[in-house]
């Protein structure tokens, strides 16, 4: 798996990189809050969900099962995963074809939840997502982001929403999109993974100890991404964001 390209090359030569890491179920507004984040900080973003959704999508296409261990490590070992400059962000190229539509369908959604039970394919992609740790910090949206991946992180954010609220949300996403799919099914398959992704036997979708829990079900975006910048700087201070 190559480099991330929208990061730069060099590494610090000391100390580490600042990174915020919100971690979080399903829908609860991850993606939409670390992107405005990140871009109100000027630091890079790892969506640590399309690497696995890449993971699937590759295992769908070529035909290996979401229980076979041993192919999965093996995918993710040859995998041609890129990341670069895009006009909503990062772009992700599988084999050097952009796949971000791809990566949100529902069924590439509910093959990544159960790649990401197999322990052996989390170990495999851990060098891939601490490369994106570069200055001048990170924003690292994910579900083990505080727990495993950067357990050394200074400000963690456990980012949730009832599963009624994001069932509603992605109802409504699939809706301009023109896409059909009855809100009894997603709320449903939003339980079910979120069972699955608490459960599991390695890192499993709970709060780091020294993470903020914040809750989304009635703040808006804005409310969000603010809570937020107002941690990083109680954390770390005004200076650490220029």
């Amino acid at each position: 798996m190559n480099q991330p390209t929208s990061q730069p090359a060099n590494q610090p030569t000391t100390g580490e990189p600042p990174v915020l890491t919100i971690d979080g179920p399903s829908g609860a507004g991850k993606g939409a809050v670390s992107a405005a984040v990140a871009e109100r900080l000027g630091w890079h973003l790892l969506d640590s969900g399309a690497v696995y959704r890449a993971v699937a999508l590759a295992a769908l296409d070529r035909g290996v099962d979401a229980g076979d261990e041993a192919g999965l490590v093996a995918l993710c070992e040859g995998l041609d995963l890129r990341f670069e400059p895009g006009k909503d962000g990062i772009a992700v190229l599988l084999d050097g074809v952009p796949v971000d539509q791809r990566l949100r369908s529902e069924a590439v959604s509910l093959m990544a939840s159960q790649v990401a039970s197999q322990p052996e394919v989390r170990r495999a992609l851990l060098g891939l997502q601490r490369q994106f740790r570069q200055l001048p910090g990170l924003v690292a949206d994910g579900r083990d982001m505080g727990t495993v991946v950067f357990a050394d992180a200074p400000v963690k954010v456990f980012l949730d929403a009832s599963v009624e609220e994001r069932a509603h949300r992605r109802h409504k996403q699939l809706k301009e999109k023109g896409e059909s799919v009855k809100f009894s099914r997603l709320f449903r398959d939003l339980a079910e993974r979120d069972r699955r992704d608490r459960e599991r036997a390695v890192s499993p979708t709970v709060p780091a100890d020294d993470a903020v829990v914040v809750d989304s079900t009635e703040l808006a975006l804005d409310e969000v991404v603010q809570r937020l910048l107002g941690l990083v700087e109680e954390r770390l201070g005004r200076e650490e964001k220029n």
